[in-house]
C-alpha cells in the first residue's frame, strides 16, 4: 500500500536487530524507523552500539538477528542498490591521504557510476563543503577540519538519499562548526539524515528526533522537545544568597529534590517538573531571614536528559 499524503514515508526501518561480539551483546533487539527527510539524532555512552548499528545500516557488518530496511528494501537481499542510496563518514574518517583533493573525489564518485559529470560534480562538492581554499593540497596535508570536510563531501559525492554522519564536526574549530552545522540543516530538508554526537549543543540544534541506545539497548525514541518528559527530570533554579548555607537545610525543604552547590553560595535547586518553587524560595528565605542576591530559572541542557536515561543506578 502506498502511503497517503497525510502518512509520512518510511527511509529507515530497524526490526528487531542483535549483534553479537562473542559473548557480549552490542545491540539487543533494537526496533525503530526513520520517516524521510528527519534528522535523527544517535545518541549513547561509549560502547552503547551506535557505531555497530551505522554499520549494519550500511550493511558494513551483518546482524545476528534482525532486519534493516531502506525504502523498503533490505539490506542483506539487496545489498548494492541500498549502499547506492547512502552516503557515510564513519568515525575515523578513512581517507586516502596520498591522493589529492580532487583526485580522491573524482576516485568515488567514478566508483558509484553515477551520470553526473565528474569535473563538475567534484567542483560542486568541493564549494559545498567549503573545501576551496585546500582544494589543491594532498589530504596528508590538511588539518583534521578540512579532512573531515573532504570525508562529508565523499558522503554527498553521489547524491544519496541517506546520510549517516558518525561524528561529523570531531575536530572542527567554532567557525568550521557553524559551517558544518548549515550545511547538514540545509541536507536535512531533502535527505533523511543520522547523526552521531557527543556534542549535546548539536543534537539541540539540528536534529528533529532522538534516538538515545544505552547497553544495547534502545532507552528513548522520541521528538527532541519531549525528551525532557522521558527523562522525567524536574525543573530547576539557580539562587545565590548572601549567607552561606548548608545543602542539608536545602534539601530538608518539600519543594526541594536536590541541591547541588555551584560556588560559596549559589545553589542549583532541583523540584518537581511543571513546579515554580521561587515564591516557596522568597518565603523560606524570609521567615530564616537569609538575603537572596540573585534567583532565576535554569534552562535544563540536554546533557541533563542523557545523563538521566544513561546513568546505571
Amino acid at each position: 500500500m502506498l502511503p497517503t499524503d497525510s502518512e509520512p514515508m518510511i527511509s529507515i526501518e530497524i526490526r528487531e536487530v542483535t549483534k553479537l561480539y562473542g559473548a557480549q551483546k552490542a545491540l539487543d533487539n533494537i526496533s525503530f524507523s526513520i520517516n524521510k527527510g528527519e534528522i535523527i539524532g544517535l545518541l549513547g555512552p561509549n560502547g552503547a552500539g551506535k557505531s555497530t548499528l551505522m554499520k549494519i545500516i550500511t550493511s558494513f557488518i551483518t546482524p545476528n538477528s534482525g532486519t534493516v530496511l531502506i525504502n523498503g528494501s533490505d539490506v542483506l537481499e539487496d545489498n548494492l542498490n541500498t549502499r547506492r542510496k547512502i552516503g557515510y563518514l564513519p568515525e575515523n574518517n578513512p581517507l586516502y591521504t596520498d591522493m589529492y583533493v580532487r583526485e580522491y573525489l573524482s576516485f568515488v564518485l567514478k566508483i558509484y557510476k553515477t551520470s553526473f559529470d565528474v569535473k563538475q560534480r567534484v567542483e560542486e562538492m568541493i564549494e559545498l563543503t567549503g573545501l576551496t581554499p585546500e582544494s589543491h593540497k594532498k589530504i596528508g596535508a590538511l588539518s583534521k577540519g578540512y579532512r573531515q570536510r573532504v570525508g562529508l563531501a565523499q558522503a554527498l559525492i553521489h547524491d544519496p538519499e541517506i546520510l549517516i554522519l558518525d561524528e561529523p564536526t570531531s575536530g572542527l574549530d567554532p567557525n568550521q562548526l557553524v559551517d558544518i552545522r548549515q550545511i547538514i540543516l540545509d541536507l536535512g530538508k531533502e535527505k533523511t539524515i543520522i547523526l552521531s554526537t557527543h556534542i549535546m549543543q548539536e543534537v539541540e540544534a539540528m536534529c528533529d528526533r532522538v534516538v538515545i541506545i544505552h547497553k544495547g539497548k534502545l532507552v528513548a525514541d522520541d521528538l527532541t522537545s519531549n525528551l525532557w518528559k522521558i527523562a522525567g527530570t524536574g525543573n530547576y533554579y539557580e539562587v545565590e544568597f548572601k549567607e552561606k548555607i548548608e545543602a542539608s537545610v536545602l534539601e530538608s525543604l518539600t519543594f526541594v529534590i536536590k541541591a547541588s552547590k555551584q560556588d560559596k553560595r549559589s545553589w542549583l535547586l532541583e523540584a518537581k517538573r511543571g513546579e515554580d518553587i521561587r515564591e516557596a524560595i522568597f518565603n523560606f528565605s524570609t521567615e530564616k531571614g537569609y538575603h537572596i542576591l540573585s534567583l532565576s530559572q535554569s534552562e535544563q541542557k540536554m546533557e541533563d536528559v542523557f545523563h538521566s536515561l544513561t546513568i546505571d543506578t
